[in-house]
């Protein structure tokens, strides 16, 4: 005699009703929402009610495609008339997650992470789709928090520019790529003048306000293809695509001049600083350290000669 089934196994065919099905989903905390192929809206839950200000009477038998949501990219880029993930999933029957932005009732927008999916009745006809959405807020802030962190690593906060760090790896991209490919380049070292000077006189505010004037001068005085540092101090290294002596040289003469012609005002006060500027091309078998020492002798030089100039050596 075969045993009598256990009383908490479901049957086979055993379905919930569909209120029971209605209310499981209009409880869920995400949103909610079901569309017919021409995007209909026939299904709004409380989840979609709560994330986006409107009730389902609101959107119930209106298109999604009426740019009530208005969803957009991080971008700004309009979706809903051009590359829906919802119309997408119904189109080719694929799923999607995305984060895009809708915009709330009351007008501001919101982050939402977004799955879509395809709806399919028995024979596997496309027959509408479901979207998802939940509230993406705290998971965009994480996002941004770990940019800007990385970032904050990165640069200096006085001048924003890259530092030390950043510099460091730089640099040693610039070495492995010479050494690969011979892709010529040349460091500087750009030295500020007398800057203890500039501070005992006018204050460290001052002195600050300096660096970062130099710091612009610097940024607006190189090519694209040049990365300007804060190596330390009021010392600051050039990374200079250069093929030979004559065009880093032209960098540096450009660097000590553009710099000495600037001004920097603070607090009603008006300074002009020089620079003094040394400069090396890299050869193949140069080290990082081996490169500096040969640029920190050329900025000695400079100095020594009595500022406000530039020496490059080979």
């Amino acid at each position: 005699m075969p045993d009598a089934p256990r009383p908490d196994t479901p049957r086979p065919d055993t379905q919930l009703p569909d209120e029971l099905h209605k209310s499981i989903v209009d409880n869920l905390a995400d949103g909610v929402y079901f569309v017919e192929p021409d995007r209909t809206i026939r299904y709004w839950n409380r989840g979609a009610e709560r994330l986006t200000g409107y009730q389902a009477p609101d959107l119930v038998g209106r298109h999604c495609y009426d740019n009530i949501l208005a969803h957009v990219d991080a971008q700004g880029n309009s979706l809903c008339h051009s590359t829906c993930p919802l119309a997408a999933s119904m189109s080719d029957g694929e799923s999607r997650d995305v984060t895009i932005w809708l915009r709330h009732r009351e007008g501001y927008r919101k982050p939402v992470r977004v799955r879509t999916a395809a709806v399919r009745d028995e024979a596997g006809a496309i027959i509408g789709g479901v979207e998802t959405f939940s509230d993406a807020s705290a998971v965009v802030r994480a996002a941004e928090a770990a940019d800007r962190a990385r970032l904050e690593a990165l640069t200096d906060e006085l001048t924003g520019l890259p530092n030390r760090r950043m510099f460091d790896a730089a640099l040693r991209g610039r070495l492995e790529n010479l050494g690969r490919y011979g892709w010529q380049f040349g460091l500087l070292v750009v030295d500020i003048d007398l800057f203890k000077a500039v501070n005992d006189q006018f204050g460290h505010a001052f002195g600050d306000a300096v660096l970062a004037g130099v710091a612009k001068t610097l940024q607006g005085a190189v090519r694209g293809g040049d990365m300007v540092a804060r190596w330390g101090g009021e010392e600051f290294a050039v990374l200079v695509e250069a093929s030979d002596v004559a065009g880093l040289g032209e960098t540096a003469e450009r660097v000590r001049a553009l710099v000495g012609q600037s001004e920097v005002r603070h607090d009603n006060k008006v300074v002009t600083v020089q620079v003094s500027v040394g400069g090396s091309l890299a050869s193949r078998d140069d080290s990082a350290e081996v490169l500096f020492e040969r640029v920190d002798g050329a900025l000695y030089s400079a100095k020594r000669d009595g500022r406000n100039r530039i020496a490059i050596v080979e």
